[in-house]
Order: structure tokens, then sequence, then C-alpha cells
């Protein structure tokens, strides 16, 4: 009966969203496809930013890493995304200021059309293995309720979001966004009182994680110091990832935009409370950890069919939600930043909904290929981190930066990234830090700053380019 009802939800669902999407207003240019006019209000804007960052990993890692790390799993996710958020709030309203759309313009007019080009490559890269990193989210949720076999459950998850995508564009996004946030909103709530009623309560959760000898369970702080590679693997990459700028440049004005960022930071918390804390009441339920992850065995094994098939309906929408935005601004990257300048809007507009597409196929490619959500989110956070990062931020404090440096700091980042996901896969190779450790994310990070800031020294100085980049800031 789940698996009936939960057919049956998924397409009501799916109608839904079609209608919605195809109610809406044609895009006709890019600046609506991609920004929505910036005519979206800040609080839509804020679940969209919610939306981005809360998918498979928020929903189904942090859960089952909390049944074994207990209250420390909040470190995974849940403070790499407020530190992002936190930063964004310092940063938001001087984004929005900025006189320019994408990242890749900020890098044409700081250092070179080349710089902008390869930072839209790196850009494209960490899109498309993050929204891999979904549909390996949504192949695991598919599967689990539906019963399909994995690539059929990612195939059928990736369709239902090319195709309101691919026609509704960023606004679309948004308000699909919208729906998805109240589903999984509601969902997490349901199945967290699920876990809690079953569980018996905290006496029995802490008598449960004595008997497997899992001391300070209830510790925040646990094992910090492994936890803090999470931050700063994901917080520095998430803090310049481009569908945050993107809904960031959307906001209507500065103003909107800081407080979009307010809103989401003081979200964020009660979101991943409610799967940690999900997570830690299976532990007084399972002896051990369920196949398929605690979340779809409590609602199998303790929820009537029609509740559990709404919670799959609410997973599917946290997966969806993310998938949609990281697809929605690697297509933006190839139509706004790699595409030819001098080309017409209705051209541009066609390549961003073809981009739509191949991205969809190739990451469903790759998701197929590497059911890791954890190996594909670090080589992604590597990409950014160790290539754009340092040339981007530095771009904006050090006038003798220039795009020879750039250039060479974006090179090793790629590089870097796809050398540690090699040694993550098995192969063979010397590296004197560890592999998805903060040391590697730092040792990245230094010799990115070391190469950008020697290479700029040698060569030939651009004085002239961070004054043209200041000259597009908006003081109002």
């Amino acid at each position: 009966m789940l698996k009936l009802f939960s057919f049956i939800l998924l397409i009501l669902y799916f109608a839904v969203l079609l209608l919605i999407v195809f109610k809406e207003k044609k895009n006709t240019n890019t600046f609506d496809y991609f920004f929505a006019g910036r005519k979206l209000p800040f609080w839509a804007l804020s679940i969209t930013f919610i939306a981005s960052w809360w998918g498979a990993g928020s929903a189904i890692e942090t859960a089952d890493s909390a049944y074994n790390e207990g209250m420390a799993a909040f470190w995974i996710y849940g403070m790499p995304v407020l530190a992002s958020t936190f930063i964004m709030i310092l940063g938001s309203s001087f984004i929005r200021r900025l006189g320019f759309l994408t990242q890749g313009q900020i890098m044409d007019t700081r250092y070179s059309p080349l710089a902008a080009k390869m930072l839209a490559f790196m850009i494209l890269i960490f899109m498309t293995l993050n929204a891999a990193t979904q549909m390996v989210g949504v192949g695991s949720v598919f599967s689990a309720y539906l019963g399909l076999d994995y690539t059929t459950a990612v195939l059928c998850g990736t369709l239902i979001v090319i195709i309101y995508s691919v026609f509704g564009g960023f606004k679309g996004v948004v308000i699909t966004d919208i729906v998805q946030f109240v589903l999984f909103f509601i969902s997490a709530l349901i199945v967290l009182a699920a876990a809690v009623y079953y569980s018996g309560g905290y006496e029995n959760i802490a008598n449960a994680a004595a008997a497997k000898g899992y001391n300070d369970y209830f510790s925040f702080t646990k094992g910090f110091e492994t936890n803090f590679v999470f931050v700063i693997t994901f917080g520095l990459s998430w803090v310049i990832q481009a569908n945050v700028w993107q809904r960031i440049t959307a906001a209507k004005n500065h103003k909107d935009a800081s407080k979009m960022a307010i809103m989401s930071f003081f979200i964020y918390i009660p979101l991943y409370l409610i799967v940690v804390f999900t997570g830690m009441a299976s532990l007084a339920i399972f002896d051990t950890m369920p196949n398929g992850g605690v979340i779809a065995a409590i609602v199998t094994n303790y929820m009537p069919p029609i509740l559990g098939a709404f919670v799959f309906l609410g997973l599917s929408a946290a997966v969806m939600s993310t998938m949609d935005s990281l697809i929605n601004t690697g297509a933006m990257t190839i139509g706004m930043d790699l595409a030819p300048k001098n080309i017409d809007e209705k051209t541009r507009l066609k390549i961003s909904r073809i981009s739509t597409l191949v991205i969809s196929i190739i990451a469903v490619f790759i998701a197929i290929k590497i059911r890791s959500i954890l190996k594909l989110s670090f080589t992604a956070s590597d990409v950014i981190t160790s290539g754009v990062f340092v040339p981007l931020i530095m771009g904006f404090f050090w006038k003798r930066g220039n795009s020879y440096g750039a250039l060479a700091s974006m090179i090793f980042g790629i590089i870097f990234a796809f050398y540690n996901l090699a040694i993550s896969l098995g192969v063979s190779l010397p590296a004197f830090w560890k592999v998805q450790h903060a040391s590697q994310a730092i040792t990245g990070i230094a010799v990115s700053l070391i190469i950008y800031v020697f290479v700029s020294l040698i060569t030939r100085a651009e004085y002239e380019k961070i004054d043209n980049l200041k000259s597009g800031y908006k003081g109002e």
C-alpha cells in the first residue's frame, strides 16, 4: 500500500508542479529566466535559498550520521550551512550592490575574459557534481519507497526536475521550491514525532547509547577536530557558491538581499536540529543501522501507508528542490558566461534551456557511476575551495593580484580536486594530506594562495582592473 500511495501522490505532485510552471508568464530573456526580473519578494528568495542547500545530504546523510555520532552530526551539514549563511548576511548587501549579474562577469572585469571562462567552467563542474549528489539522493529515496532499481529511480526523479526547470526558469524554480519547502518541513516534523514516540523518549535513547558505548552521545562538541573538516571544506565552498549569489543578485535591492540571508539563517537552525534528533531517537528503535537509512525505516515500519507516502513526497521535495537550483545555476553559467557575448537574447535563452537538459544528462551519468554523496560533495567543494575561493575573494582586496595569478591558481584547483577524487576512488597516488579531511581543504587553499601570489608578483601588474571592478559598485 505504501508503494501505491507513494506513486499516486508523486503523480499528483508532478501535475501540480507542471500546472504552476506552465501557468506562469513565459520567459522572454535570460534576465527573466535566471533572475525573475528582480521582482520576487525577499521571503520567496529566502525559501529558495534554504531549498538550494537543504537536499539529500541534509535530509538523509545527517539523520544517518546522527544515529552513530549523536548530536555532533550537526557539524556535517548544519554548521557549514550556518557559517556560510552568516557570512552571506555580512556580504549579501555588498554582492547585491555590485553591478554584475554573475561571478563570471566579476572575473571578466577584475582579471580577463579567459579567467572568466575558466571560472565559469569550474562553476559548471561544481554544479554538475552537486546535482549528481542530489540524484544519488533521489535514487535512494525512490528505490526505498517505490521499489524501483537505483538507475530507474535516478532517471524518474531527475526527469521530473528537468521538465519544470526547462520551462519555468528561475521563477519556476522559486515557486516550486516554496511548495517543496512546505512539504519537506511538515514531513520532517512528522518523522521526528514518530521517532521520538517509538523511541520512548530521552531516557531510552540515553540507555541505547550507553549500551553501544557511545560516549558523549548528546555532546555537541564531541569529535570537534574531525567534524570541523566539514565547516572548512563545505563552508568555504558554499560561501562563494554561484547559486546562492544568484539568489542574492535576484533580490529587488540590497536591503532585501540582507533580509533574505537573515531569514534563512534562523530557519536553518531548527531544520538541521529536526533531522539530527530524528537520527538520535532512531538509536533506541533499531539495533543496527537499517538498510536504506533510518528515515526510510521509520516510515516503512512505523507509519500508516498514507502518512508514509506523504513523508516520501516531502523527502523527494527536499532532494528535488536542491537539484533544480543547481541545474538552473549551471545553465546560467553556460548561457550567460560561456556562450558567445554577441548572440541575441532569443538564441541565448535557447542555449540556456538546452543547457539545463545537457547538465542533467551528465549529472545522471555521474550519479549512476559514483553512488556516494560525500565523495561527490568533497570533489565539488574541492574545485571551488582550491580553485575559485582565492582568486575571487583576493580579487576584491589585493590590488597586485592579476589575471595570470588567477588562472594559475584555478588550474591548480581543478587538478587538485580530481587528484583527490582519484585517491578516494582507490587509485594509489602519493599525498601528504589526508583525503576528505580538513588537511585536504587547508592544503588546497594554501597552495592556491601561494600560486596566486607568486605568479601575480612575477608577472605584469594590472592595477587598473580593480578600479574597473570598483566602478561597477552601486553604493545606494
